[in-house]
């Protein structure tokens, strides 16, 4: 982390935070209906959708249970039921309206077992699980989906209370030998090494701007955890033959950062940008390596929320612009 004593110069302000490529997708982008596969017929990926859905309603069935237990905390409970609720539809979207089960009505407590927040905490990772277990048996759009709703049901897990022990955890980079061709994941993953530059050098400004405090040394952690992340992208690029995007000569920060809350929004936005361009790195690498850039997906979110950021029910994937879709026919 930059030294305490460079404040005035990292309050220059010379970082910019605009790393993330998502791009304009012509269809929902919380789907995994594309352009080329939304004609008549069967998908592929239909079944591993169907397997996403069945997990999904057996954690609203519990939500439900706990909603309808006397004395339930319906404060914490009903915001996360409702994202729950946009992750069916989302995996749902462009299934023929047969083929999907019919959503889970509300139970009465008598009908259904207790559940606790730590009960529920438990069976969001479980579904969590469940969901990236597809991930290398699905077209890109899908694992992105699924890989976003996973992180989600994460975390929700640590607004019901579950440890987060595992947030600042580097990933493992993939193996060269499973990456394709530069046309297609190496664009991606320079993209993500260029947004752990930004952010290693945005948490030098966040560091400048904290007292010696648990905040400082949370920052501190996840500097680290940036700086591993970055080292971990530029030997994977090497080894493929790739230059490795150097770090800017200078950047500009997004806002002015003179104290501490606003070195917390800093960095809340830094893990928020980043998730994005983890999402779109689960779909561009192969298959049997998505699960890396699901892991830093999923640890960005989770330190965006240690910094104060608003939790999203699709984290990484941006708000979809209303276009006109078609439908599949059964």
């Amino acid at each position: 982390m930059q030294p305490h004593s460079r404040r005035t110069f990292l309050a220059l302000g010379l970082i910019t935070l605009t790393t993330a490529c998502t791009g304009s997708p012509e269809f929902d982008p919380r789907s995994d209906v594309t352009p080329g596969n939304k004609g008549p017929g069967p998908d592929l990926d239909d079944p591993a959708r169907l397997r996403a859905i069945a997990a999904t309603d057996t954690l609203l069935a519990a939500y439900d249970a706990a909603l309808a237990t006397p004395g339930a905390q319906t404060a914490l409970l009903h915001p996360l039921r409702a994202d729950t609720v946009q992750h069916r539809a989302a995996l749902a979207y462009g299934i023929p309206a047969a083929s999907v089960p019919p959503a889970p009505t509300p139970a009465t407590p008598a009908a259904t077992p207790t559940h606790t927040p730590a009960t529920l905490a438990a069976l969001e990772r479980q579904t969590a699980q469940a969901h990236l277990t597809d991930l290398g048996t699905v077209q890109p759009p899908l694992a992105r989906l699924l890989a976003s709703v996973a992180t989600s049901n994460t975390l929700h897990a640590a607004a019901l209370g579950a440890p987060l022990d595992d947030q600042a955890t580097p990933t493992t980079p993939p193996s060269p030998s499973a990456t394709p061709t530069p046309g297609t994941s190496l664009p991606a993953l320079q993209n993500a090494l260029s947004a752990e530059h930004a952010a290693v050098y945005g948490y030098g400004v966040v560091g400048a701007h904290l007292p010696e405090d648990q905040q400082r040394a949370d920052a501190r952690t996840f500097y680290a955890a940036h700086q591993s992340q970055r080292d971990a992208w530029q030997r994977l690029l090497t080894t493929l033959g790739a230059t490795p995007t150097p770090a800017a000569g200078g950047y500009q920060l997004p806002f002015a950062v003179t104290d501490a809350p606003t070195a917390a929004k800093l960095a809340a936005h830094l893990e928020t940008r980043l998730t994005a361009v983890y999402a779109d790195l689960v779909a561009a690498l192969p298959a049997p390596q998505r699960p890396t850039a699901a892991t830093a997906l999923r640890d960005c979110a989770l330190r965006a929320h240690h910094w104060g950021a608003p939790d999203t029910p699709f984290p990484g994937i941006p708000e979809p612009v209303p276009t006109p879709t078609a439908t599949r026919q059964s």
